[in-house]
């Protein structure tokens, strides 16, 4: 009986730990990140601040309205982001929320988030905004998920997934977006491929994207010219 129950509890135990995806839950209220080794509470990739050490400041930010940092160089968009790096009490908790602008006709590429789902929410403009998954109908093909979203409109990516972003409005389109992540990851399919350092065999690439050899080197080439 007593190696049955172990048994059972052990089966339990691992697929729990399969099915956890997600930043762990912390076990005190907050847990401010600190760059002084001294405070050593290690916690979730940061060293946490003595919480009696903890003031107001440490959980708050200004200027998430104002002009981010332009980023998909020749894409028109720029992100201001509010993550554990600029609130360090941000830490442990597992958010991260971005106000992206996104330029006419500019685009935020295919990309995932490996360690996160993504909520957007459209404050200004129109933009075309979808995610792919595999089918359920047949695992062997893919399906489109896609809404054209306008001011108060939401949208939700499944964490993992490649999305996409489109400014298919006359003017600026602007949105927030929120991850279940403290550190969501970022992998843009595009670059990924063509861009690394060294190159990706052409022999690779031209099978997996069935385009000849001259065209992987001409892609490589254009995200190569990109600083």
């Amino acid at each position: 009986m007593a190696i049955s129950f172990l048994v059972t509890l052990s089966i339990f135990a691992f697929t729990c730990s399969i099915a956890y995806a997600y930043d762990p839950s912390p076990l005190q209220d907050f847990c401010v990140a600190v760059t002084d080794p001294q405070h050593a509470v290690f916690m979730n990739g940061r060293v946490c601040k003595d919480p009696k050490l903890a003031t107001a400041d440490d959980f708050f930010a200004s200027g998430l309205n104002g002009i981010g940092t332009a980023v998909f160089p020749g894409l028109s968009v720029s992100v201001n982001v509010a993550d554990v790096n600029r609130i360090p009490g941000l830490n442990t908790l597992g958010l991260t929320v971005v106000l992206a602008e996104v330029g006419p006709g500019g685009l935020i590429p295919p990309h995932t988030h490996p360690r996160s789902c993504e909520f957007i929410m459209v404050t200004q403009g129109s933009a075309y905004v979808g995610f792919v998954a595999v089918d359920p109908r047949n695992g062997l093909k893919n399906r489109l998920f896609a809404k054209t979203l306008k001011a108060g409109d939401v949208f939700v990516i499944p964490q993992g997934l490649i999305h996409f972003m489109h400014n298919v409005g006359v003017g600026n389109a602007t949105f927030f977006t929120a991850y279940n992540s403290q550190n969501p990851g970022l992998i843009t399919i595009a670059n990924e491929m063509f861009g690394t350092d060294p190159a990706i065999s052409g022999d690779v690439l031209s099978k997996a994207f069935r385009i000849d050899k001259e065209s992987v080197k001409h892609i490589q080439a254009k995200f190569a010219s990109v600083s």
